[in-house]
């Protein structure tokens, strides 16, 4: 049969693969990217195209989902163990808390652009997991701790660790679909962050319930330790599941690996574009996406949605403070979680369906805008149940589509693009440096001013995304020496009749 990468020479695609590490010349390495000859072209075979997206969907979003899972779970968890009695038990006060929090996110920002540039070199089959089981060995450790400030290391470490993950995942996968295909993908992953929240509740009121006192530790130890396990396990069965970028994964055909790494460079690149250019150095791709003033507004538009969400480190203590005690409070926090994966399902299949993120983003962010400021106000505890329900199904349906809008406004070069998406997550995540001082237990049961402010983040936030394509179409370019070089190559390998889609 003949397929794309078959056929007459002036049809053919052609791949350049090396090995997916740095070269003696500093830049990324290839692997992840098809290079096409000149005078060549890239032809699509939907049909083979699209037998060989399905098998990567079954092999390797799967697997993704579950990693996100538990990297929320070892995150949050000790939202969970402080209504276990892990405060009281270490002589922690309100403050001493917030900074568990804190110091998480700090760690993480430190780490997170790092850690995507060094996935960019490296293999995420083995890179990936790898972080992994380090973070659960950290949080097996956490259920051993006996003071504080033991507690405070180990969350600083867990956040320095965990900081590669979720962009290093996100970033994989736009190096694996096309630009229509990834906001779906984006937004199955996503749902991994509500699971992560159910499957927090399910397993901490199982455990807390079963073995609080068991061989003379508390319940909120034997929760780390049984979830560190639990992660370290998984890592290991991820080492042999993961691919690699599409031109390095052994598994697949040399003719599949050709023809799927071809699809996504013309897919993020211009249509009559025969070469690609070369690849940015790491401090190249550094300097261009913070050159580029849209990676700030995407920057502050994510950390106005993640400061929303926030409240999931809460949401225990909320529920405790509503009068669901002792292990009713962690069930409780089940369907709070199922409302917010359903949400999160519905908005993105119609984005993709519609094409449309900006619409999306701001009714996403007007619904939690809404059911944050009812939560503040209302008295009838059935209610502000219900409409916490709704403000995570807002917050949390809204996060995936702000990356994945990030994504086709910085489709290329590769490197910029993964250092935007490490920019972005990063940045949003020093919401939570603020908004974990929003829920002292004294605020309790109403919590006016936490369920206020993060409903005025929502707020500005559906603003801000309305008026992006407004503010971008005026907005000044600063294209770095290394964009304007890639620009020109790009240009030159169309006759001049090509624009580079960085730019």
């Amino acid at each position: 049969m003949t397929t794309a990468i078959d056929g007459a020479a002036k049809n053919r695609v052609s791949l350049t693969v090396e090995p997916h590490g740095p070269t003696s010349s500093g830049d990324f390495g290839k692997g992840d990217i098809a290079e096409l000859d000149d005078g060549m072209t890239y032809v699509p075979d939907p049909e083979l195209e699209r037998k060989l997206i399905r098998k990567i969907d079954w092999i390797m979003i799967p697997m993704l989902w579950w990693m996100c899972i538990l990297a929320y779970v070892d995150r949050n968890n000790i939202g969970n163990a402080k209504a276990a009695g892990m405060t009281d038990a270490l002589g922690m006060d309100d403050q001493a808390y917030a900074m568990l929090i804190n110091i998480f996110f700090i760690a993480y920002l430190l780490g997170e652009i790092p850690s995507n540039l060094i996935l960019a070199r490296s293999r995420p089959s083995l890179y990936l997991p790898g972080i992994m089981a380090i973070w659960g060995a950290l949080v097996c450790g956490m259920s051993q701790v006996d003071s504080y400030g033991g507690m405070l290391a180990y969350r600083f470490f867990l956040g320095l660790i965990e900081a590669g993950f979720l962009p290093g995942v996100l970033y994989l996968m736009t190096c694996w679909y096309k630009r229509n295909e990834v906001g779906k993908r984006f937004s199955i992953f996503f749902t991994a962050l509500c699971f992560s929240g159910a499957a927090s509740g399910l397993i901490s009121g199982a455990v807390i319930s079963g073995l609080d006192g068991s061989r003379g530790m508390a319940g909120w130890r034997w929760l780390f330790l049984i979830e560190g396990i639990l992660t370290v396990a998984t890592a290991a069965v991820a080492i042999t599941v993961l691919p690699n970028y599409p031109a390095t994964t052994k598994w697949l055909k040399p003719e599949q690996r050709q023809l799927l790494a071809a699809r996504v460079l013309a897919d993020r690149r211009s249509k009559e574009a025969t070469h690609v250019p070369r690849k940015f150095t790491a401090f190249e791709a550094f300097k261009a996406a913070l050159s580029d003033l849209r990676t700030y507004f995407f920057m502050v538009l994510y950390m106005l949605d993640n400061g929303s969400a926030i409240l999931n480190y809460f949401v225990p203590t909320v529920l405790q403070q509503m009068g669901y005690e002792g292990v009713e409070a962690q069930w409780m926090t089940v369907p709070v979680w199922v409302v917010g994966t359903v949400g999160l399902i519905a908005l993105s299949q119609s984005s993709d369906r519609t094409g449309d993120r900006r619409w999306h983003i701001t009714g996403g962010l007007t619904l939690a805008f809404t059911s944050g400021l009812i939560v503040a106000f209302a008295s009838i505890a059935a209610a502000r149940y219900a409409f916490i329900c709704f403000f995570i199904a807002g917050v949390y349906a809204t996060l995936p589509l702000i990356l994945t809008w990030l994504t086709e406004f910085m489709p290329l070069p590769s490197e910029k693009r993964s250092v935007a998406i490490a920019a972005a997550n990063a940045v949003g995540n020093i919401s939570a440096l603020y908004g974990s001082q929003l829920w002292p237990d004294s605020d309790g049961p109403a919590y006016i001013k936490g369920f206020t402010a993060v409903a005025c983040f929502s707020g500005v936030g559906a603003i801000l995304a309305a008026l992006l394509p407004i503010i971008f179409k005026v907005l000044p370019r600063f294209p770095t020496k290394a964009e304007r070089e890639y620009a020109a190559e790009d240009e030159a390998s169309t006759g001049g009749a090509g624009v580079s889609r960085s730019e």
